[in-house]
């Protein structure tokens, strides 16, 4: 928590010297309440005229006014610092998170990031919030009720405190039994949130395999886990509330039984008045007490969502832009590997070994193999999804280490291998890649994409809603439109990772001619695992395992690379390719 408070404003501490000046006045307006009492009991006692005891009785309500107003600022003062500062936190955590490369992204899952950027940012902000309205007023009501009634008498303060110490020794002892317990329900709360998540994403194959009761019993498993944590934490905490009753009634019936007993006493100065003042003032005392119980409930788990958060914004990208990044460069298209070999951090097999090919503008490099022999993760280094582990890799003769992320993505135009969408209208989504893109150049890109037709057949056409994830358009509609997201910023360079597999052959086929004469000037990357999509690419790669096995035009490899012909046979007849 102290870490989090490191991230107050000057205006927010402003706020607190603020909030705390009217925590000062509100405290003293409780504590002065009983002393009014007293006048009261003495004015009835002593035989005061209805004009003095309504005077003091008017006194009275002012003050009572007056703590009600100091409360209302308080309670206003403490939520407005929360909740702005809350809403802060979660830019910061969303910032945060976009900024991680791939390699972090590995490190929190997405359920994790999820109840982390909610439920762990709201435990923080009532925390706060109890902190800012209780932390403060709770000691400064203890220790000045505890200085008025060690005035009042001597025993009635020692009975009242071994009281005070029995509840905080119960509570000391209560807080070290289920701080443990809040750490674990966190964790419990990721848990469950990965399994919800991966069952709502993958309802259609859970349908599909009748798998609902085995998706339902390992619910159910981690639903049991995290009730069972809630219901020890919560059967432990329930005991707070009898046990403050007892001590609130111990203390009241031994004030009265003690009080009693030294009014009978001919010895003692105490009078019935000072008595029931004291009564007031003790639980003053109790009731700061029971705020500082309300703040440990809290407390303990606000810390360990805190610890959470920190953790978050604690954790630093790998890649990261240069110091002195290199802005001049020309604008030729240009993609060089040289002699790049990459492994995935903590991994100790290579996935790339020794890479090395050039693209030059205008060109259209294809990248071919097996599964898993490292087409994607090639293409994934171009964009720096991940850094190069040896090697290096230069968009327009410049290492892409020294550009800065935003330049050299700038020059590129991603088509991922599923196809994403957000949601929004078909308009939004073909022109995410810039914001001032004209209606004319969205419908270029459709049409390049072969996107035309669907959307036109749509009734709202560009301004129809695609929902969450594109999951109201097909596949191949999603692919098409990514493809004229990519087409509608008129990149440098184009990365298609596999882009044309929910295509029929007929739109495939079209789609390429289209990019073929619409983008003849820009450099094309293509990873495919069809042979009809590279057929007349410039030049062709062919990975085995992380190494390149061949490289050349597909007349070329198909009588000098024996991995590539086998490919070309498995998906084309011999006839079919000329052999």
């Amino acid at each position: 928590m102290i870490k989090l408070f490191k991230r107050f404003k000057p205006m927010d501490w402003l706020l607190v010297v603020i909030l705390i000046g009217f925590v000062v006045s509100q405290v003293y307006f409780d504590i002065t309440l009983p002393d009014y009492t007293s006048k009261i009991y003495s004015a009835m006692i002593q035989g005061s005229t209805t004009g003095d005891i309504l005077s003091i009785g008017g006194d009275m309500l002012l003050v009572v006014l007056g703590s009600v107003v100091s409360s209302i600022i308080v309670s206003y003062i403490a939520t407005h610092i929360a909740v702005k500062f809350s809403t802060r936190l979660r830019r910061s955590v969303f910032s945060k998170v976009q900024s991680f490369s791939f390699e972090e992204n590995h490190l929190f899952s997405t359920g994790s990031l999820l109840t982390r950027s909610t439920n762990d940012i709201r435990q923080v902000q009532m925390a706060i919030m109890m902190i800012l309205r209780m932390a403060i007023s709770a000691p400064i009501t203890a220790v000045w009720a505890i200085l008025k009634i060690s005035a009042s008498s001597s025993a009635l303060t020692i009975a009242s405190a071994a009281w005070i110490i029995l509840l905080i020794a119960s509570l000391i002892t209560i807080f070290s039994i289920v701080l443990p317990k809040f750490k674990m329900i966190q964790k419990l709360t990721d848990k469950l949130n990965n399994v919800t998540r991966e069952n709502l994403s993958g309802l259609r194959v859970v349908k599909a395999y009748n798998a609902d009761q085995f998706q339902e019993e390992k619910f159910q498993d981690v639903n049991n886990d995290i009730t069972k944590v809630h219901l020890f934490t919560n059967r432990i905490m329930g005991l707070m509330s009898p046990l403050m009753m007892v001590v609130m009634n111990g203390i009241t019936l031994t004030i009265y039984w003690l009080g009693a007993t030294l009014i009978n006493n001919p010895a003692s100065s105490l009078d019935y008045p000072t008595m029931m003042a004291f009564s007031m003032l003790a639980m003053q005392v109790l009731m700061a007490f029971m705020m500082l119980t309300m703040l440990f409930i809290m407390i303990p788990r606000a810390s360990v969502s805190a610890n959470r958060i920190n953790e978050l914004l604690a954790t630093q990208s790998k890649i990261n832009d240069p110091i002195n990044p290199v802005t001049d460069f020309n604008s030729t298209g240009t993609v060089e590997f040289k002699n790049v070999s990459f492994k995935y951090p903590d991994a100790e097999d290579y996935v790339l070994k020794n890479i090395s090919f050039k693209a030059n503008k205008g060109q259209t490099v294809a990248f071919i193999g097996s599964t898993g022999s490292g087409k994607s993760t090639l293409i994934n280094l171009v964009p720096r999804f991940f850094d190069v582990t040896e090697g290096e890799i230069l968009v327009d003769g410049v290492n892409v280490k020294n550009m800065k992320q935003s330049d050299l993505r700038s020059k590129l135009g991603y088509v991922p291998q599923k196809g994403v969408l957000f949601s929004g209208s078909i308009k939004d989504n073909i022109g995410y890649g810039k914001n001032d893109l004209s209606m004319e150049k969205i419908i270029e890109a459709a049409k390049v994409s072969m996107s035309e037709n669907f959307i036109n057949e749509k009734t709202d056409t560009y301004d129809s809603e695609v929902a969450q994830g594109g999951k109201n358009v097909s596949g191949g509609q999603r692919q098409r439109l990514s493809i004229a997201r990519a087409v509608a910023i008129d990149p440098e360079i184009f990365i298609f990772d596999d882009s044309f597999s929910a295509l029929d052959y007929k739109t495939d086929k079209q789609v390429r001619k289209n990019l073929k004469s619409y983008t003849k000037n820009a450099t094309s990357l293509i990873v495919a695992q069809r042979i009809g999509t590279i057929l007349d690419a410039d030049t062709i790669v062919v990975l085995e395992e992380g190494i390149i096995v061949g490289i050349g035009s597909h007349e070329h490899l198909l009588h000098t690379c024996n991995v590539y012909k086998e490919i070309a046979l498995s998906q084309l007849s011999a006839k079919e390719l000329s052999l």
